[in-house]
C-alpha cells in the first residue's frame, strides 16, 4: 500500500538524506521523496503496520536530519 506524506526540509540534498533512510526502514518496501512538493511518498512492506512504521521512520530520519519533519 502507497501513501503520500506532507513534509518539512529544508534542501534537496536533505531530502536525499531523509529518502535513503526512510528506505532503510523495517517494513518500508520503497520510499520516493520529491522536495519541490515536499512530499514523502511511502510503499509499505505487505502486512506492516503503517503507523509503528512511519514512527520509525521519522525517527531515522530525525538521525540524518534533525530539523526535518513528517507530518504523519
Amino acid at each position: 500500500m502507497k501513501k503520500t506524506y506532507k513534509i518539512e526540509v529544508d534542501c534537496a540534498n536533505c531530502a536525499n538524506k531523509m529518502e535513503e533512510a526512510a528506505k532503510k526502514t523495517e517494513g518500508v518496501a520503497d520510499c520516493t521523496v520529491n522536495f519541490m512538493a515536499l512530499k514523502m511518498i511511502v510503499d509499505f512492506a505487505e502486512g506492516a503496520d503503517e503507523g509503528a512504521v512511519m514512527k520509525n521512520v521519522l525517527k531515522n530520519c530525525k538521525k540524518v536530519e534533525d530539523d526535518c519533519e513528517i507530518f504523519i
